[in-house]
């Protein structure tokens, strides 16, 4: 019985040395070579700017579990670089994020997302990102730029919260009705303040003393159709301030 099972071990050994030879053979006596994930073809795509072969070209890289971690790192930047070029900024923003994730010591990678932040009107993670930009590259000078306007920005903020509620005129001095009831309501001085402040910036950026005389008198034109207005059936305030408001700023607000 013993004698039996040795001779079947020794026939199962014998046919994985067989096995093991012919497939030695077929590869030419060497072991079989590791294929490379070719990222040239994803940056190149990026790089000229075409969306149609970088969706492919990238994707190839991005999605191949063989790729390289520093392969994968450089298409995702570039791919992520690509959509904020093409203002798709979600899709740019999750790329930026994976690849910090693999390396998170990509200084230009981390002011890119802020300025990203940014665009999505989310602040406090644009400050994160250009904050983490300056620990890894103290003299970044983007992140320096940015971060500086940030602060200012937030400063800013800050003290349109100390003045809210209030008109840009002085209340105390008030006599028409009009100017009373806008002190009277938090939001109506608001509104005030804010289309004082948008006329004297329009004002600042023109283009030639003529357009800002001009300016001044749309601007001047408006209070006295606001004086004569209030009170009279069918006028409402608040809605003609916004109307004004929004002629000065523009339809996108600024």
């Amino acid at each position: 019985m013993r004698s039996q099972n040795l001779i079947r071990l020794s026939g199962a050994v014998a046919l994985c040395a067989l096995s093991l030879g012919a497939a030695h053979a077929a590869t030419g006596g060497e072991p079989a070579a590791v294929v490379q994930v070719d990222v040239a073809p994803c940056l190149a795509a990026a790089a000229a700017d075409d969306m149609d072969k970088a969706g492919s070209a990238c994707a190839s890289v991005i999605d191949n579990e063989k790729t390289a971690k520093a392969d994968l790192v450089k298409a995702l930047v570039a791919r992520g670089a690509l959509y904020a070029r093409h203002d798709q900024v979600d899709r740019a923003i999750a790329d930026d994020s994976r690849a910090l994730q693999l390396d998170p010591t990509l200084a230009d990678l981390f002011n890119a997302r802020g300025e990203l932040w940014l665009k999505k009107g989310d602040k406090p993670k644009a400050v994160q990102d250009f904050g983490a930009a300056l620990k890894i590259d103290p003299n970044h000078e983007k992140a320096k730029a940015n971060h500086k306007a940030m602060a200012r920005e937030l400063e800013r903020i800050g003290a349109q919260m100390a003045v809210a509620g209030k008109p840009s005129f002085n209340c105390r001095s008030a006599a028409r009705a009009v100017e009373k009831a806008i002190c009277a309501n938090r939001e109506l001085a608001d509104l005030d303040r804010e289309i004082f402040a948008s006329n004297a910036r329009v004002i600042w950026e023109a283009r030639s003393p003529a357009e800002a005389k001009a300016l001044q008198r749309e601007q001047d034109e408006f209070i006295a159709r606001r004086n004569a207005g209030y009170g009279r059936a069918g006028y409402d305030l608040k809605k003609a301030m916004q109307e004004r408001l929004q002629r000065i700023n523009g339809v996108d607000g600024y």
